[in-house]
This record gives structure tokens, sequence and C-alpha cells, in this order.
């Protein structure tokens, strides 16, 4: 499942990455309006979490914008101002649920995890390439029907690829995606995983799905 936070906080948007990572939910984060805009026009996601004070476009305008281009994606909002006014504005502006700082995190991923069931049926999480299925709900992958297990980093970048099957993704792309704050060293860490990846996802099989680009990273799609 993948997850936008936008929040300008910056510790407590590397406390909510970091918790919702050990959460094997896949997070990107921003911390302004504009950002926030650029990430939703790119990526594809099962939850948005929407601080309201944000710099340059606030996130009530954000939250305009998305519902005015027909953007379904379940919103939640963040809030430091116990006000109704606020409240009833986002819910009237399309919000699916509001937070009001500070709040517990368990509290948050309660609410996360209601929003997701809500939203399964009308959110499409399985992805399939060739004869490879990722089925995002429920963490789960099979190749040709076999079950095939991965660790939560391994699942994580495979997830990123299959919804950006065709594209060529950068090491450092994946490193920030699937790392975000937690790690800061260099792209080999990618291609370790990567490797993990390749032996339990193509080794196996005749048509290879994960392919090298040289000098630049990965792309997973079925070549001729």
């Amino acid at each position: 499942m993948r997850v936008l936070i936008v929040e300008d906080e910056q510790d407590l948007q590397n406390i909510l990455v970091k918790r919702l990572n050990v959460e094997h939910y896949s997070v990107d984060a921003c911390g302004n309006g504009e950002d926030a805009l650029d990430y939703i026009n790119i990526a594809t996601y099962d939850l948005i979490v929407l601080d309201i004070m944000i710099p340059g476009i606030d996130g009530l305008q954000v939250l305009q914008r998305l519902r005015a281009d027909n953007h379904t994606t379940p919103v939640l909002l963040l809030t430091a101002k116990d006000s109704i006014d606020d409240r009833v504005t986002g819910l009237d502006l399309g919000a699916d649920d509001y937070l009001v700082k500070p709040f517990a995190f368990d509290e948050l991923l309660a609410r996360i995890r209601v929003l997701m069931r809500r939203n399964t049926g009308n959110t499409s999480n399985v992805f399939e390439i060739a004869d490879l299925v990722v089925d995002c709900n429920m963490h789960k992958v099979t190749r040709g029907g076999q079950v095939i297990t991965l660790s939560s980093k391994e699942f994580a970048i495979l997830e990123y690829m299959i919804r950006n099957k065709d594209v060529v993704l950068t090491r450092d792309k994946i490193e920030q995606h699937v790392w975000n704050y937690d790690y800061e060293g260099g792209s080999n860490i990618i291609d370790v995983y990567v490797r993990y990846l390749r032996k339990k996802i193509d080794s196996q099989f005749e048509t290879k799905l994960i392919h090298t680009i040289r000098g630049t990273g990965y792309v997973l799609r079925v070549e001729s």
C-alpha cells in the first residue's frame, strides 16, 4: 500500500515515514503543497495524509484541487488547530477523515486502516506483468502460480517497480522511495537487494522481468 505524507514539520514527517515503513507501507513524503501536487500527478497513492498548515499552497487548497480534478484517493487531514471551522471546511471539500495534533501514532494507524478498507473496493492494488502477480493489499507475490516469499524491503522495491513497470528507475529513486530517511549509504544496497529479487523472481523462469539499465538503474518489463 502506497501512502503520501504531506507534512512540513520535518521531525514529525521523519517519524511518520519511519513508523509506516515498519508497518510495511510504501511511503513518499514532502513538506509543501506544490511538491504534493507534483507527487500526486506523477504517482498513484492509496492514501494521502495531508497537513492543513503547510507552506505555499495549503492543505485545504491541495485537497480542493484534487477533488476538482476528480482524484478519489482517500485523504486524512492533519491539523494543529482544534477548530470546528477547519474540520467542517476540510470535510466539505472532500476529506475522508481528520486528526488533530498532537496525536498518538496508533490512532493514526487505525484511521489509515479504516480508510484503506473502505477504499479497497474502489482501487485495485493487484498488479501483473507476464505471469508475475503482486497483491499489495495482501502483501503477496506469485509467479506462475508459485508463492514467492519476500522480505519487507524486497517487497517494497518490487512494488515500486511493478507500479512503474516499463519505466526505468534510477538507483537514487529506488533508494529514496524505499529507505527514505533510514538509509544514508551509497547505491550498492540497491544492487544487493535487486540481486536478491532476481534470485526469487527470475532465476527459475525463462522470461526475465528485472533488467539492468547500465549506468542508470533498473526496469521491470517483458523484453522480446
